[in-house]
C-alpha cells in the first residue's frame, strides 16, 4: 500500500508519517529526499539563498520525485512493503500548481510513471496556524508571503474534493495522538 500525507507547512506531516511508519511497520520516506540523488535536489529547493524561477523549481521537485520512485517507491512497493510518504504529487499540485499558478500534473505524471497513492491523508490546518507552528526563519518556500500559503491550501482543498476516494481529510489541529488515531481508522486499521 502506498500512503502520501499532505498538508501545508506546519500541519504536522512529518509527525504523522513517523507515526504510522512505527504503528504499520512501513517504510517512510520524505520529499524531497529519501535517496542520494534527490536530497541533493532538496538542498537547493530548500536553499533560501538561491533564487529559483518557479518552473525550475517545479522541475526539480519532479526529477527528485522520479528519482525516489525508481530507486525505492517502486521496489518496495514490488516486496510487498507499505510505504508511507511525508509528501508526493500532491505537494507539486498544491505549492507549484496552485501557489505558483503552474500546470504540474504533467511533469508529475512523467515523474512517477503514473505511480499515485492508494490513500492521501491531508492533513487539514489554518494556514496561518500552521505557520504559527513553524519555527526560525524557515526554508526558502517557508518564506513565502501568507497568500501563497492561503492559494495552496485551497488547491489541497481543491484536490481533495475532485478525488474523495483516495483523499481523507483530518483535522491537523487536534493533538498528535488524535491525528494519529483519526489516521489510522481512515486507513481502516484501528
Amino acid at each position: 500500500m502506498l500512503i502520501s500525507v499532505e498538508g501545508v507547512d506546519g500541519a504536522g506531516k512529518t509527525t504523522l508519517a513517523r507515526a504510522l511508519g512505527e504503528r504499520l511497520g512501513a517504510e517512510v520516506l520524505r520529499e524531497p529526499g529519501g535517496v542520494e540523488v534527490s536530497e541533493r535536489i532538496r538542498s537547493l529547493v530548500q536553499d533560501a539563498a538561491l533564487a529559483v524561477d518557479p518552473r525550475a523549481e517545479a522541475l526539480l521537485y519532479a526529477a527528485a520525485r522520479a528519482q525516489l520512485v525508481a530507486e525505492r517507491i517502486r521496489p518496495l512497493l514490488a516486496e510487498g512493503r507499505t510505504v508511507v510518504l511525508d509528501r508526493f504529487v500532491d505537494s507539486s499540485l498544491a505549492y507549484q500548481g496552485g501557489g505558483r499558478g503552474l500546470e504540474v500534473r504533467g511533469i508529475n505524471e512523467f515523474a512517477t510513471g503514473g505511480l499515485a497513492p492508494d490513500v492521501t491523508l491531508l492533513l487539514k490546518l489554518d494556514p496561518a496556524r500552521a505557520r504559527a507552528r513553524k519555527k526560525g526563519s524557515g526554508d526558502r518556500i517557508e518564506q513565502e508571503p501568507d497568500a501563497f500559503f492561503d492559494a495552496v491550501a485551497a488547491a489541497y482543498d481543491e484536490l481533495a474534493a475532485a478525488e474523495p476516494q483516495r483523499f481523507r481529510v483530518l483535522d491537523a489541529g487536534l493533538p498528535p495522538d488524535e491525528v494519529l488515531r483519526a489516521a489510522l481508522r481512515a486507513l481502516g486499521e484501528t
